[in-house]
């Protein structure tokens, strides 16, 4: 790829400084950085590896002249880091590099073009890549254009064009893999690329399966180890160290394992090694257990050995040490687990790993499960024992400074072995990336968690892990919600969720049946479904004949259905059967008493459940044992096995959880619609003005907010300004309505609730009372007032109100409800992460409990639902865009049959760098 013309430019000011750290395809840990006047002795260094074939492809002549100039450019670069960001204007000269142990592996340079755009209102930018000969094919250069393409949408550039030798099939088809619109133009032995820098759905999923790919190799060392060493192994038998090793001799890992120990030869049967360059072999897996103090360097010197994973138990490290670590793991492309946790595990056959120092091994099963505390983690490992689901593997994430709950579910949803996933993080590094790394996983198993640090002392207990800082209830939940992860309050509930999810088909629909042998518990039970938002619907006459014919006398058919106390295996048999095939009802409860009078005993009656035909299989059916010790165990049946609760309020809850499980697969996955009228060049040009005036930031004016709903196309009531008594009058005349009437609102910054200070007045007519509204309010706001805004009376309508809120870790919330002064009152509203798709916007608008209203209950009529969705896409898109954008209030918006209009903006404005959540890089301590 070639950029045959090197025009001299002044030194940029980069748009960025600093460095990350990426994961290449085969899992190995590359820096990348941007390129500073330092740099040029390298990059000739790794023009000079290059063949003459590579050469040619990169500057289109095997000559190394071309490749001198080439790396003359970099000291036009500014150093990195020492330079600040251009506000409205673009970088010039920009060059990207990938490191490995200190070596320059790959370059890629871009210059923005001046005219010679391929399409009207585009920016472009030249773009050229070379890579190191014996680093090819290993996504070197895909990588480097991912980070290429992240830098120049912040730089404003819109497309890439690259030259390249027709016959240069390595790099065309690098851009044809990249997932961005790409045209190619021939022209005899040379084509020109032209590669739109959209952020559509199709690239960030390109992206996504590259990172997966990426992840699942680096993750390999951790979890599937051919080889484990632990230092720190204590000669005491309390100590941590000595505990894993025994768990991983008891547990049969089938590697080879080693011990560091200093003082002592031999420890629990094992040749101990006095340091880690003693070591036989480079062992895949470190397990640190030694003091906070020496673990940065006993870090260094795994990784001066080559060791590829750490497993750090230690805890109590303060940032020094912290920093240490994490700097110590990227240098030499180390994945770190920990600090501060229990361990890992994995139960697959053939590994058989236990580095935890839990006192029990994990039994083998199916559910991968990720934690950040460990006591939580031992409870997880019990309860799912007890169930017989067991654990394909377990990670005490601890402290998290590397591996992520992100990082675990891409490798259970390629390992082969897990088919249920069990998360409980106190914290997300990067949520809108789990997000959708969790809305594809879902779809191929569960994901359950533990909404941990619901409240105040929750959050302060979450920080106790050195996370970041916990958000609201309502952005978590929104978070799962999206995503279709299965959130529960704690974790007795998340367990009896797995229970069933694990054993039982997913209902199609909320419609339960109860069948019981003693009427009080079949009402305990259809209330616990009432509460859980299931129901109970009546059944068929049909049935109801059906399942009087094979019940005893005295039985009663209605929904509950009570069987009686003399109802036999036999009978209870065949009504569950002939409910659960009937198609009245999308699962069955079973709620059974133990009695005296019963024609069977109570193991009896569970054994009508357990012993069921094949023809259930494709019905969910559960119990309720209200004898039973245990809050949830599975029963084995016939195929497979049944779930069976002490409570019924548990069983009611678990099927919830099921049905909305289902509901949510049986539902396509969204779009991001795509929006006309939208001029994001226009908006985010005024946001740095208005920045470049209040470098603080803070709240806009009428004509600022006017000026962003305008480039997003959000429809406002017409306004005007005035600053004095006869100008309001004169806007007045103008802007009256077909009743002559107007509203004034005085303005200041930072002005919120206008209603609650009587900061506004309606239903004015005529110039008299116009002039003694303006005066009132100088009057009584004469020291704040900067003016007033006037606007026509509004018809009457269903007020609502849209908002968004920019979370420094969850990026953009967008709210919607019921608007006017009931919004704080009546707290009715719902909330989504942007970017918003079809579905969300669509589940914004009928989640609150006002949602009736606009579909014409309450003889108001049906509202412009149509463009409640618009603007409710468009408000995302805007806070999606302008990361600025700390918080926006359109309250009250009005909804009519013919249009939805916004009465009245607020805007605060930050000032905040863009960032790009989607970009692959490995985490980096806050």
């Amino acid at each position: 790829m070639a950029s045959r013309t090197a025009p001299s430019s002044p030194a940029p000011r980069t748009a960025t400084g600093g460095s990350t750290h990426a994961l290449l395809a085969d899992g190995t840990t590359v820096r990348i950085r941007f390129a500073g006047p330092d740099d040029h002795d390298a990059a000739l260094r790794l023009y000079e590896t290059m063949t003459p074939e590579q050469l040619r492809f990169r500057f289109f002549v095997a000559s190394f002249r071309s490749a001198t100039q080439a790396a003359a450019r970099l000291r036009q670069c500014a150093a990195p880091g020492g330079s600040v960001p251009v506000r409205g204007g673009r970088s010039g000269y920009r060059a990207l590099l990938a490191e490995h142990d200190g070596h320059l592996i790959g370059i890629a340079e871009y210059e923005p073009t001046e005219g010679d755009s391929p399409a009207p209102g585009q920016v472009t930018a030249d773009i050229a890549l070379a890579v190191a000969d014996h680093w090819h094919h290993r996504g070197v250069g895909t990588l480097l254009l991912e980070h290429m393409v992240s830098a120049a949408r912040a730089d404003g550039i819109t497309a890439f064009t690259a030259d390249a030798l027709a016959e240069n099939h390595e790099v065309l088809k690098v851009f044809a893999d990249l997932g961005l619109s790409t045209a190619r133009h021939f022209d005899g032995s040379e084509v020109r690329c032209v590669v739109q820098l959209d952020q559509t759905d199709s690239y960030l999923t390109s992206v996504e399966a590259r990172g997966r790919t990426a992840d699942v190799a680096s993750l390999r060392p951790l979890l599937r180890p051919e080889s484990v060493v632990v230092i720190g192994v204590g000669r005491k038998p309390g100590s941590v160290g000595r505990a894993v090793l025994r768990n991983l001799r008891t547990g049969g890992f089938q590697g080879r394992v080693f011990a560091v120990n200093p003082h002592s030869a031999m420890v629990l049967g094992i040749h101990a090694h006095p340091s880690v360059d003693a070591l036989p072999q480079v062992p895949d897996l470190a397990v640190l257990a030694v003091p906070a103090a020496q673990v940065p360097s006993a870090a260094e010197e795994c990784g001066k050995l080559g060791v590829r994973a750490l497993l750090t138990l230690s805890s109590g490290l303060d940032a020094a040490q912290a920093r240490a670590l994490l700097d110590t793991c990227r240098t030499h492309g180390m994945r770190l687990v920990g600090p501060n946790c229990l361990g890992l595990a994995n139960t697959e056959e053939d590994i058989s790993l236990d580095a935890t120092f839990a006192a029990t091994h994990p039994t083998p099963g199916t559910a991968g499960v990720a934690v950040q505390s460990g006591g939580v983690g031992i409870a997880l490992l019990s309860g799912l024992a007890r169930l017989g689901v067991g654990v394909s593997s377990f990670v005490s994430l601890g402290d998290k400074y590397d591996v992520s709950g992100n990082d675990l579910l891409q490798w259970w949803e390629c390992d082969g072995t897990t088919d249920l996933a069990v998360l409980h993080l106190e914290s997300f590094g990067n949520p809108r990336a789990f997000s959708r790394t969790a809305r594809r996983v879902t779809r191929k198993l569960p994901i359950l968690t533990v909404d941990a640090g619901r409240t105040e002392a929750g959050r302060a207990a979450a920080a106790s892990h050195t996370a970041a800082a916990a958000t609201g209830t309502m952005t978590r939940r929104a978070l799962f919600a999206q995503a279709g992860i299965t959130a529960t309050d704690s974790v007795s509930e998340l367990l009896e969720a797995a229970a069933l999810l694990h054993s039982q088909p997913l209902p199609s629909g909320p419609r339960i049946a109860v069948v019981t042998n003693a009427g009080g518990a079949g009402v305990l039970a259809a209330d616990a479904c009432a509460e859980a938002g299931l129901s109970l619907p009546p059944l068929s006459d049909q049935l109801v004949e059906d399942v009087l014919d094979v019940l005893p006398d005295g039985a009663s058919a209605v929904n509950p259905i009570d069987a009686t106390a003399a109802v036999s295996e036999e009978q209870l048999s065949a009504c569950v059967d002939r409910v659960a095939a009937s198609g009245c009802v999308d699962a069955v409860l079973v709620a059974l008493v133990p009695t005296a009078v019963a024609a069977a005993t109570g193991d009896v009656l569970v054994r009508s459940l357990t012993h069921a035909p094949d023809r259930r299989r494709d019905k969910t059916v559960a119990a309720v044992l209200v004898d039973q010790e245990q809050p949830v165990r599975l029963l084995p049946a016939a195929a497979g096995t049944v779930p069976a609760y002490a409570e019924p309020q548990a069983a009611a809850r678990a099927l919830a959880h099921a049905v909305a499980r289902g509901r949510w697969l049986a539902r396509p996955p969204g779009t991001v619609p795509e929006l006309d009228g939208v001029d994001a060049p226009r908006a985010r040009a005024a946001v740095e003005a208005y920045l470049d005036r209040h470098p603080e930031g803070g709240w806009l004016g009428p004509g600022e907010c006017a000026e962003l709903m305008d480039c997003y196309g959000i429809p406002q009531l017409p306004w005007a300004w005035a600053e004095t008594e006869d100008d309001a009058v004169l806007a007045a005349e103008r802007l009256k309505g077909p009743d002559g009437l107007v509203v004034l609102k005085a303005h200041w910054p930072g002005l919120l609730h206008k209603a609650d200070q009587r900061a506004l007045h309606l239903d004015l007519r005529g110039d008299s009372q116009v002039r003694a509204a303006y005066r009132d309010l100088e009057t009584r706001f004469g020291h704040l007032m900067t003016g007033v805004v006037i606007q026509p009376l509004a018809p009457r309508g269903t007020e609502l109100f849209a908002g968004v809120v920019q979370d420094e870790v969850f990026g953009p919330l967008v709210l919607s409800g019921l608007g006017g002064t009931a919004t704080e009152v009546l707290a009715d509203h719902a909330a989504r992460l942007a970017p918003l798709t079809d579905h969300d916007v669509h589940d914004l608008i009928t989640a609150p409990r006002c949602a009736p209203l606009l579909f014409g209950h309450g003889g108001g009529g049906p509202v412009d639902l149509r463009g409640i969705e618009q603007l409710l896409l468009r408000l995302s898109r805007l806070a999606s865009d302008l990361p600025q954008l700390a918080e926006a209030d359109l309250n009250p918006v009005l909804a009519r049959p013919e249009r939805i209009t916004a009465l009245d903006v607020r805007i605060r404005l930050l000032p905040r760098r863009s960032q790009d959540p989607y970009l692959r890089q490995l985490r980096r301590l806050r």
